[in-house]
């Protein structure tokens, strides 16, 4: 049993009703065909779609991270508000002692809560914008499951020649200053994945401000201006160039891969990113609290779903 006061946590009509009002603010919408006409059934919290070729039933958790989930809603409460609160991540062994569950049911949710908080698509708009800062850099986290072989022809492309840590993933991030961030995890950071993401996700109106990375040069000159600092040289900042925030957010996620989580497999790393990407646009200097930041999460899972069964 979890010890959490708020009705929500406790109480299966008191969640229901808080997950009704996150996921749909202005009352029910058939998550089938759109429509807001709907009947009440015998069953609370079960709806009945009103549109003439509908006519389909749904409840709260249809057509999202939650369907099909046998864990109460109580306990759905809980992971959200918990994964969403941990700055540096809630991991699901923490998780199985909240909930007092099985750890695969806490695992399996913790997923589907990143699930929930992934951000992505078409619809995206650049980032940046005219007069606005926009920082790039690359990491490396934890080794490849199937390390590459180094191809001795390519050009040497990162910094101070090297040609970067060797069978480790590779993560490239972009960081609005003062601003949100989209991270990726790339099978190579080489100059055209990383031109690939910068050109096709930032706004080229932006000022870019990167490392003395030899990935850069060319995609930058796409760009109002191309700034850089030199860190071999123990240059971090010269005026406003710098990469602090970019650099800050990496610190964020490794602190709490490497401290809360301690292993992640490397199928499963986007997902990590995509949960400390989200904790970092919805932070409290943007104007969100934990339970914004919460609500936000679970309208997040709309029409997701995340499954592991394999076709048999």
């Amino acid at each position: 049993m979890n010890t959490f006061t708020e009705p929500r946590f406790n109480d299966e009509a008191a969640a229901r009703e808080w997950f009704e009002a996150a996921r749909w603010p202005h009352g029910p919408i058939c998550p089938h065909c759109g429509s807001r006409e709907h009947y009440e059934t015998k069953i609370a919290g079960r709806y009945r779609c009103a549109g003439r070729d509908c006519r389909k039933d749904f409840t709260v958790t249809t057509k999202s991270v939650m369907e099909s989930s046998h864990a109460p809603l109580t306990q759905w409460a809980v992971a959200f508000y918990l994964v969403n609160s941990s700055k540096k991540g809630f991991s699901a062994k923490q998780l199985q002692r909240a909930l007092g569950c099985q750890y695969k049911t806490a695992w399996f949710m913790s997923h589907r809560v990143r699930e929930a908080m992934r951000q992505g698509g078409l619809d995206l708009p650049p980032m940046g914008g005219e007069g606005q800062i926009v920082e790039a850099d690359e990491t490396y986290y934890g080794p490849m499951e199937h390390p590459r072989p180094r191809d001795k022809r390519l050009p040497k492309a990162t910094k101070g020649g090297k040609s970067g840590p060797g069978g480790k993933r590779a993560i490239v991030s972009l960081v609005e200053r003062g601003g949100h961030v989209r991270s990726f995890h790339v099978p190579r950071a080489d100059k055209v994945t990383v031109a690939k993401i910068v050109r096709d996700n930032i706004a080229h109106e932006s000022r870019l401000h990167t490392d003395e990375s030899a990935l850069y040069p060319a995609v930058g000159e796409m760009f109002a201006s191309h700034e850089t600092v030199k860190h071999s040289a123990k240059e971090y900042a010269r005026g406003d160039v710098n990469t602090n925030s970019v650099e800050g957010f990496f610190s964020i996620f490794k602190r709490g891969m490497r401290g809360v989580y301690q292993h992640c497999s490397e199928k499963h790393l986007h997902r990590y990113l995509a949960e400390f990407d989200f904790r970092y646009n919805h932070r409290e200097a943007l104007g969100w609290n934990d339970e914004a930041r919460t609500v936000a999460a679970v309208r997040g899972a709309e029409g997701k779903r995340l499954t592991y069964h394999q076709p048999r």
